[in-house]
């Protein structure tokens, strides 16, 4: 047991260096402007953490091999190798507790768990490697995630979690461009190598508007043209890190104006939402 305590602790510490568990982030950011209540809000910024460290940990698991091959976090992943067997225990353990957890104090929690996880798993085992799917597996991941900051059935809650589920085709997008030479070399079909670079970058700028749009009709309308920015950014053919970086900031601010909103009206300004209350409609 105290090497799958040892390799989940490793795999937390790795993957909180890398900046790799934006979701959580976003969602502790959904939970505060939802204003949930404060048991509810501990309860799901743990229970996020941790379904983090149970999908990043069987996607180790999946690729421990391939990660020794290159030199990933070489100690990390030797230590997981060699203790397979372990790494398994430790999955199965946290999953259990994890569902036994949703199970008691939040059923809603239910969908992050298997959703989140099973999706991870799935990616990382085939859908990585297979084109158009690989983006849409992000989409799945970016809505399953976050949704840990949904209590019940708020209808604003899944508005918000939406919006991340696009904006995680646009980030998507720049990965496999950003790994499209490495993986043409290892023989590795993903939307990039499919499309092209170029072709899967105009692809990438429609999922930016369209997540400038949704955000508009549904968000706020003022937060989300902030959005329109970011297709306009120039693309660093020498640097695809510095355009994610670009990205991720001009979406970042959109992001965090929107929350704001939330946070201070305690509901959307979107266009689509503001008829749907003119005309009392009840979906919204």
């Amino acid at each position: 047991m105290s090497a799958s305590i040892r390799i989940l602790f490793e795999v937390l510490v790795y993957r909180l260096r890398k900046l790799e568990m934006a979701n959580w982030i976003a969602a502790v950011a959904v939970m505060v402007a939802l204003q949930i209540p404060w048991g509810q809000l501990a309860l799901r910024v743990v229970f996020g953490l941790l379904l983090n460290v149970l999908a990043y940990t069987t996607n180790d698991y999946i690729d421990a091999e391939h990660d020794l091959s290159i030199g990933r976090a070489p100690e990390k992943t030797r230590f997981l190798v060699e203790h397979r067997r372990a790494a398994l225990v430790g999955q199965v353990v946290l999953f259990g507790l994890l569902a036994v957890s949703a199970i008691v104090f939040a059923p809603e929690l239910l969908f992050p768990l298997i959703a989140g996880a099973g999706i991870c798993w799935v990616y990382t085992a085939k859908l990585k490697t297979v084109p158009i799917a690989d983006i849409g597996a992000m989409v799945v991941w970016g809505v399953s995630m976050p949704a840990v900051a949904i209590v019940g059935t708020d209808p604003l809650g899944w508005l918000l979690v939406l919006q991340l589920g696009m904006f995680s085709a646009s980030f998507e997008t720049i990965q496999v461009i950003r790994d499209e030479a490495e993986d043409r070399a290892a023989g590795v079909r993903t939307t990039a190598v499919l499309l092209g670079q170029s072709a899967c970058r105009r692809l990438g700028r429609v999922f930016m508007v369209l997540s400038a749009l949704y955000a508009i009709l549904v968000l706020d309308r003022f937060a989300g043209a902030l959005l329109f920015v970011v297709p306009l950014l120039p693309y660093a053919v020498d640097n695809a890190e510095r355009y994610w970086n670009r990205v991720r900031l001009g979406m970042g601010v959109a992001w965090l104006a929107i929350l704001a909103g939330v946070f201070l009206r305690g509901t959307s300004t979107g266009l689509l939402v503001q008829v749907a209350r003119t005309h009392s409609w009840g979906w919204w």
